[in-house]
Parts: structure tokens; C-alpha cells; sequence
């Protein structure tokens, strides 16, 4: 059973998961905008593994025989300075939805809602990676700089991701 505030917490945080989706697809249209169409896949790929993040959230809550109440999306950023920047404000964003994560945890280990503390285990460990997957890119972009050959490496490097949902 989920507490009222929990469930509000919850509902957030899928508007939040559709909110990433929506601002990585802004990115990736950033991306194809300036021909590199590795770097647009990569983003892509994030926002398909974001929505994938809100289905479980949904899920969770008529699992757990809450109510999913949607609300509308907020506008996602548009403006971009070069690809660094992007994975910037990419990584950024990542730690929000990781302070998110936690504060979720913070309100099931409140309540003891050990249901809810299994569930978001997932996504603290998932929050590690994805921070840690900005933090590589943009180690990289640092030190490739305006190098178009790094850029081209990398863009295909990044065309080579994928992304396939786990089987429940």
C-alpha cells in the first residue's frame, strides 16, 4: 500500500522520467541539426531507455494498487552551444533525476515500504551508470576539443549503442 505521499512522489517522478525522454529527444535533434548523426542516435537510445524508466514507474504504482495521475510535461531545453555543452547539461540533468531517486528512497525508508525501497534499488544503481555514461563522454569531448577526426570517431562510437528493455 502506498501512502499518499509516496504515490504523489511516484506520479512526479513518471512526469519527471517523460520530461528526460522529451529533453533527450531535444538533443537529438540538436545532434542531426549539425550532421553528426552518431551523437543523435546516442540521445535517441537515452530517451527510449527514459520512457522505458516512466513504464516502470507506471507500472510500480497499479502494481503497488495506486492510482497514476498524469500531468503535462514542461517544455525541454533547446539550446545548445556545441556537443560538450549537450552532455553537460545531459549529465546535469542526470544528477536531478538521481536526487530524485533518492529522495523517493528517503520517503519508502520513512515509511518502511519495503516494496518500494526493492523497486528503486534499480534505479539508484541505474542512476550510477547513467551519470557515469555522461561523465565518459564528456571526458572524451574535453579531450578531443574541435578535432573533427575525434569528433567523427566518437560520433561513431556513439552510433553503436543500443538499448534493449529488460524481460520482466
Amino acid at each position: 500500500m502506498l501512502s499518499q505521499k509516496l504515490l504523489d512522489e511516484l506520479n512526479l517522478q513518471i512526469k519527471y522520467e517523460l520530461e528526460s525522454a522529451h529533453y533527450y529527444v531535444a538533443m537529438q535533434a540538436y545532434f542531426d541539426g549539425i550532421d553528426l548523426p552518431g551523437f543523435a542516435h546516442f540521445f535517441k537510445m537515452q530517451a527510449a531507455e527514459e520512457r522505458f524508466h516512466a513504464d516502470k514507474f507506471y507500472e510500480y504504482v497499479f502494481e503497488a494498487d495506486g492510482k497514476v495521475e498524469l500531468t503535462s510535461l514542461d517544455l525541454p531545453g533547446k539550446d545548445f552551444d556545441s556537443p560538450l555543452d549537450v552532455f553537460e547539461k545531459a549529465l546535469a540533468h542526470e544528477q536531478f533525476v538521481t536526487k530524485r531517486i533518492y529522495h523517493l528512497m528517503d520517503i519508502a525508508r520513512e515509511e518502511k515500504n519495503y516494496a518500494t525501497q526493492s523497486m528503486l534499488n534499480w534505479f539508484v544503481d541505474e542512476q550510477l551508470e547513467e551519470e557515469n555514461s555522461m561523465r565518459e563522454n564528456i571526458a572524451i569531448l574535453e579531450r578531443v576539443k574541435d578535432n573533427p577526426n575525434g569528433l567523427y570517431m566518437l560520433d561513431r562510437q556513439l552510433a553503436a549503442r543500443t538499448f534493449t528493455p529488460e524481460a520482466e
